[in-house]
């Protein structure tokens, strides 16, 4: 199977290194050979290991999980052997002097950091646009936008650079490039991931986690990904599932609230994912809409509160400390510091800020509301297909609008996956289903997901052939 090793999935990675079906200099080669054919044109990654010596492996890595598996790495986590620059030209030649504890996590267990990918420059956008460095391309189609601020990361997994990705998201930043680029995308509990290592874009919002090829493997990262850490004072105790040992439960009587269903601009798309529900139907779940609050409303409250917290995180790039001074900040990066100080000025805080804080209260209650009746809740990820690069330009506020069904689990701190429905045979572009659940129950999104993901069959990498 050699040349073809890099479209493998995490976990048939896993298996063929543990069956000795291949080697991991192998495994290797076809990676580096595909990044080495592909990245310039994709521009998935901003650095990356050209060889097999470059990568930090542990020693005795054959006793470990990940057993050596390869993994891209969202350019806004600290990387001690790669630089970290948050797609930023503050940070362009900024190297670490620690580790993520995510990062630092996954290498305790064996996984092998390929490079560090794209994202909007300090995770502001949901194009890969911002990016100081140049947009990433849509594998699915070159001429359309990725999705962010994940973009480099999904892009990667979706193209065969990598089996496997992390990325993180404040409000959309995980599923929304998934869902473009037709891969899964877990985000998890606020706190159920540590955060510590991060460059921080939303601090009351921020959450590490994977994206995949497949449901499977987004579970296997999760389990590595999660749990309590001392540097990390948001992070949760509460204790960490077994998440693989969820995947292939039957999901006959579960509750799942369809939202959005009377959304006009999703008209369009809507008899796409009328199908994709109808089959979880036919997997023994109870599914009927839900009246829930309008998503509309998240668009301010999210722009306020993601930007008063910008505004607080990047005070400290001023070139004293580390990087280049406040010069080298792009169009994006300033217009969110304007706008977060001003929310939070004096005269201006309760009228704003405090505002969109009851706002966002409102959103909690009402994901209560809905989960004393709903094990599950799910929508549309996206208010529809990826749109062509450049466009981002074309509106104000994109983030918020291409997030707008996003933003109220975000905001609420609840978990949610986005797992792929749908493929255009005109443009192969993807729509995405999101499935969100009370915090920390990722264990039943990964069930549900793994579910329709295995009864849709529309998945190319689960065919894939040891």
């Amino acid at each position: 199977m050699s040349g073809k090793l890099n479209q493998l999935t995490l976990k048939q990675v896993l298996t063929g290194l543990r069956n000795k079906k291949f080697s991991r200099a192998e495994l290797y080669q076809d990676i580096f050979e595909s990044i080495a054919t592909n990245n310039g044109e994709l521009n998935a990654y901003l650095t990356f290991a050209k060889k097999i010596d470059d990568l930090k492996l542990p020693k005795k890595v054959d006793r470990l999980e990940l057993l050596g598996a390869p993994l891209a790495v969202k350019d806004n986590y600290l990387t001690v052997d790669f630089p970290t620059t948050a797609a930023s030209k503050v940070l362009q030649n900024y190297k670490p002097h620690y580790e993520s504890t995510v990062t630092s996590k996954l290498r305790q267990v064996g996984a092998a950091i390929l490079g560090k990918t794209n994202l909007d420059a300090w995770a502001h956008g949901s194009s890969t646009e911002t990016s100081d460095f140049g947009p990433s391309k849509n594998p699915r189609n070159l001429a359309y936008m990725p999705g962010g601020s994940s973009g480099g990361s999904a892009v990667a997994v979706a193209a065969n650079l990598c089996p496997a990705a992390i990325g993180t998201e404040t409000a959309g930043s995980i599923r929304q490039p998934s869902a473009w680029c037709g891969v899964v995308g877990l985000k998890p509990t606020y706190g159920r991931v540590s955060r510590y290592g991060v460059i921080a874009m939303g601090s009351s919002l921020d959450s590490p986690g994977p994206i995949t090829k497949t449901v499977e493997d987004a579970a296997i990262l999760l389990k590595h990904m999660a749990g309590i850490d001392k540097y990390d004072s948001t992070s949760s105790p509460e204790p960490v599932a077994d998440y693989p040992s969820y995947l292939g439960k039957s999901i006959k009587g579960l509750k799942i609230g369809i939202m959005y269903s009377d959304l006009p601009e999703l008209k369009e798309i809507w008899p796409m994912y009328e199908k994709a529900f109808s089959l979880l139907i036919e997997l023994g779940a109870t599914v009927e809409p839900v009246k829930a609050m309008d998503p509309s409303y998240a668009i301010p409250m999210y722009a306020v509160i993601q930007r008063a917290e910008v505004s607080s995180n990047l005070a400290r790039y001023d070139g004293i400390r580390y990087g280049q001074d406040r010069s080298f900040f792009g169009e994006e990066g300033k217009r969110r510091i304007m706008i977060g100080t001003y929310t939070l000025s004096k005269g201006y805080a309760e009228k704003i800020y405090v505002q969109a804080q009851k706002v966002r209260t409102l959103f909690i209650k009402d994901f209560e509301r809905l989960f004393e009746k709903y094990d599950v809740l799910a929508t549309p990820t996206s208010p529809g297909f990826p749109l062509k690069l450049g466009d981002s330009t074309k509106y104000p506020y994109f983030g918020e609008l291409m997030d707008k069904l996003l933003e109220p689990s975000s905001m609420s701190g609840l978990p949610g996956i986005n797992v792929p429905i749908y493929f255009d045979p005109t443009t192969n572009l993807p729509l995405g289903m999101n499935l969100i659940g009370p915090a920390f129950t990722e264990g039943k999104l990964l069930q549900v997901a793994y579910a329709y993901e295995q009864a849709a069959g529309i998945n190319e990498w689960l065919k894939n052939e040891l």
